[in-house]
């Protein structure tokens, strides 16, 4: 943990429990407490317009935890960048990736104040490895790199993970810049875990546009060859670009759609 790490009152009193936050919204359709009746609200209206908002959302954690599971396993990563950290859940990337290899480095970043206030629970680590909390806005790369380098070696490979997160870049020129300055900085042998929402189903787009209408921070859904366009320059891991749930899937994907607005990939840096 790092010594400039906010207080706890500091952190709780920029929490506003009024507003709906898609950190909390995301914990609640996946089932956890770290929530507030605005979230829950929202979360419930978004799910009459989009019923399988559940299965999405779980789609997308078992991308991630698939991913980070292959790059510490056959890719041999052993530090993670998770940019968008979104708030504790089972499985996180740390304990993915350490359960593979005990010494891997984890650092996360956010910059929503409730994520905040549990970075202390989630900042646990194997006494092999380190993991870190960086309180910065996706927005900043040059100031998320030079903290990042406090714990991780950015001469070495390191798998730069963005789970959720680029959707609340409204503009995609914006947003591939984020990920191209990231990329940037990091040697050959580097990795991008990425997983964003689609546009692909008429159902989650109106849910989305709702939501996006009520006064939260909005997430923009994008067409599936801009996802793509993040990985630009990068060597995709087989199977490329694909739904969630057929990356490298454990079991036989269920073939509902709501559960393939979410596109994923894994590109590695020649």
């Amino acid at each position: 943990m790092t010594d400039d790490m906010p207080a706890a009152g500091d952190v709780e009193s920029r929490i506003d429990t009024s507003v709906p936050h898609s950190a909390r919204i995301w914990n609640y359709w996946l089932g956890g407490k770290d929530n507030y009746e605005a979230d829950r609200k929202a979360g419930d209206a978004y799910r009459e317009v989009f019923p399988g908002i559940d299965l999405l959302a779980r789609a997308s954690r078992g991308f991630l935890v698939r991913s980070v599971r292959y790059l510490a396993g056959e890719a041999g990563i052993r530090q993670f960048l998770d940019l968008g950290t979104g708030l504790p859940t089972a499985d996180n990337t740390h304990q993915v990736a350490q359960r593979v290899a005990p010494e891997c480095r984890i650092v996360y970043v956010d910059h929503d104040p409730l994520v905040l206030a549990h970075a202390r629970a989630l900042l646990t680590s194997t006494p092999e490895g380190a993991t870190d909390y960086i309180d910065a806005d996706l927005r900043q790369p040059d100031t998320i790199l030079a903290q990042a380098a406090r714990t991780l070696d950015l001469d070495r490979p390191v798998a730069l993970v963005l789970s959720g997160t680029l959707g609340h870049i409204p503009d995609y020129d914006e947003a591939r810049s984020i990920v191209r300055r990231m990329l940037e900085a990091l040697p050959s042998g580097s990795h991008l875990s990425l997983n964003d929402g689609a546009d692909t189903y008429p159902a989650a787009n109106e849910a989305q546009e709702n939501y996006n209408n009520s006064g939260a921070i909005p997430y923009v859904l994008r067409p599936v060859e801009q996802i793509a366009g993040f990985f630009e320059g990068l060597d995709l891991v087989d199977p490329g670009l694909v739904p969630c749930p057929r990356w490298r899937p454990e079991q036989e994907p269920t073939g509902n759609p709501a559960e393939e607005v979410n596109y994923g990939a894994v590109g590695r840096k020649p």
